[in-house]
């Protein structure tokens, strides 16, 4: 069995898309043939032939997206962005990471290989936003890579279900510009909380300053309350992806947040 860490892009969105656009485009032939006033029908032609258009680019870039993420493909975006991510995670001997927002567990799972000493955590809210993302995709993408050292529970990124200083690294891979109405430096404190006193963190995501505000401001603060590195990372420049597909991939402003505390 072969781990299946699914695709940003999931295919039904493809699917619907392709669909969509092919109904609109025939919706827009059927208009043109139709015997109507022709002030209405161009009207209308119009607007679902524009419809059409947008469509059909939104297929398009779903099917460019699917194809730069997937992990079977030539590029593999996600399973670059996942590994090089795990590379800043050290754990102690029987320590214990945590991974926020795991999905389908791929960062848990690369974090727990590195660190086969001790264990990762993955929690994730999973939820019908996310329905082909489970616990048990989870647990069977940790079984078919070998891996035995990690464990899978719902959990909420606002709101760790953990005492203060529990964790001795603590993770993530694009998860909190996904979470609406919450200041994005307070889910960081949060997840930094649950860190012990000389953990790694390593936290990937979208953190423009529309988004997360100053970061350069938030790293000085770690450093004045007694951090012993914090350091905020550009993404986009090569490391993980290039500028221009950060740009095409709606990703631009992707950073990782390491440190120690």
């Amino acid at each position: 069995m072969n781990a299946n860490y699914k695709n940003w892009v999931p295919n039904g969105m493809i699917t619907a898309l392709t669909a969509g656009t092919a109904l609109l485009g025939a919706g827009t032939a059927a208009l043109m043939c139709t015997k109507i006033e022709p002030k209405v029908k161009k009207a209308l032609a119009a607007t679902a032939g524009a419809g059409t258009l947008v469509c059909g680019a939104m297929t398009a870039w779903s099917i460019y997206a699917h194809s730069k993420f997937s992990y079977d493909g030539k590029r593999q975006l996600s399973k670059e962005i996942v590994e090089g991510t795990a590379e800043y995670v050290t754990l102690p001997e029987g320590g214990i990471g945590l991974d926020v927002g795991c999905g389908s567990g791929a960062l848990t799972i690369a974090c727990a290989k590195r660190n086969p000493q001790g264990r990762m955590i993955g929690i994730d809210r999973w939820g019908m936003e996310y329905a082909s993302f489970s616990q048990q995709l989870c647990e069977d993408n940790s079984f078919a890579e070998g891996v035995y050292n990690t464990a899978f529970h719902q959990g909420d990124a606002c709101k760790l279900d953990y005492p203060d200083e529990y964790f001795d690294a603590v993770t993530s891979n694009y998860v909190y510009h996904n979470i609406t109405g919450v200041n994005k430096q307070e889910l960081l404190r949060e997840t930094l909380r649950v860190l012990k006193k000389g953990g790694t963190f390593a936290i990937h995501d979208i953190m423009s300053n529309a988004r997360y505000g100053d970061m350069q401001q938030f790293i000085s603060e770690l450093y004045d309350e007694g951090y012993e590195v914090a350091e905020l990372i550009d993404t986009t420049d090569g490391m993980f992806m290039t500028k221009g597909e950060a740009h095409i991939l709606g990703l631009s402003g992707s950073s990782l947040l390491i440190g120690k505390k």
